[in-house]
């Protein structure tokens, strides 16, 4: 979907000039996340966003609304609840009190990821929410929140983990018609299978590699592809792609020459930030802590 609008701009027009506290670490997925900060009362266009915008409310009162269309959603603030702004979704968005606040901007591709582990291959379609009871969502929003002041590894690692729960939860109670669960492959794949697909991904690794491109190529869904690719590999498709895409940067790295943002053009990646975010993970060292290493 083309032409879809940056939240940070957006939130921070609506917010007269405030802009979000946006956390400086990149995700994976291109998924940024925004600490505690206090929404003044706004009425704004929002026209569709790139990113499915999460807000959970820990204190403040008024009404709030949107209208999507001929519908129009509204719900006063109460500190537990949740508000989301799906992408692709525009409305005239409104909230006529102050409120405290924490963000999540989920890329789409990791909203995929997970879906293609859980549903038969469909793409989840999330619905609008404004100051909605989840109580399970709001706890792992908050404890995303508790730990975004950290820098460490270990925080890292565990805010990743609570960022695929609220994939799930999202697919699971947010999503336009239920993905339930499809059994899939007893086995995995062959071992010829797996080096189809990874010879296809060192021989695209520039490029944006689809789920259904791989699945195609075994023949399968995207849903048994996943399965059966995880249960061969121990890893998920989006997992080995990574790892392949890391593993040709640290060679890449080796010629001091190209500089870190160069690296991560070449190796598939849109920004330096999610490249370094993706490095980190696999390897527990950013680019540049990896290069001095050598």
């Amino acid at each position: 979907m083309g032409g879809l609008a940056d939240p940070t701009a957006h939130i921070r027009r609506l917010q007269r000039g405030l802009s979000p506290p946006v956390v400086p670490e990149a995700f994976s997925g291109d998924t940024r996340l925004v600490g505690r900060w206090r929404n003044e009362p706004f009425e704004y266009n929002l026209p569709p966003l790139k990113d499915h915008v999460l807000a959970a409310k820990y204190a403040g009162k008024g009404m709030a609304s949107v209208k999507v269309g001929r519908q129009t959603i509204s719900a006063p603030a109460r500190p537990g609840t949740i508000t989301l702004a799906p992408r692709g979704h525009d409305g005239l968005w409104r909230a006529d009190g102050s409120v405290e606040v924490s963000n999540i901007f989920l890329g789409h591709a990791r909203l995929l990821a997970c879906a293609d582990q859980v549903g038969n291959g469909r793409e989840p379609e999330l619905i609008d929410r404004v100051n909605f009871s989840d109580p399970k969502l709001f706890t792992i929003m908050k404890l995303i929140n508790d730990e975004v002041s950290s820098v460490d590894a270990i925080s890292h690692l565990y805010i990743e983990q609570l960022l695929d729960l609220v994939c799930l939860q999202l697919i699971r109670a947010h999503s336009a018609s239920s993905m339930p669960i499809s059994p899939g492959p007893r086995s995995g794949l062959p071992s010829w299978q797996v080096r189809r697909v990874t010879a296809y991904i060192r021989a695209n690794i520039t490029q944006d590699i689809r789920l259904q491109e791989l699945a195609d190529l075994v023949n399968l869904s995207r849903f048994h592809f996943c399965t059966a690719f995880r249960m061969a590999t121990g890893h998920t498709p989006y997992e080995w792609l990574t790892r392949q895409r890391i593993a040709y940067a640290k060679t890449l790295l080796e010629d001091r020459t190209l500089r870190i943002i160069d690296v991560a053009l070449v190796v598939g990646y849109e920004t330096q930030s999610s490249f370094s975010a993706s490095f980190r993970k696999v390897v527990g060292l950013t680019p540049s802590e990896f290069r001095r290493r050598l």
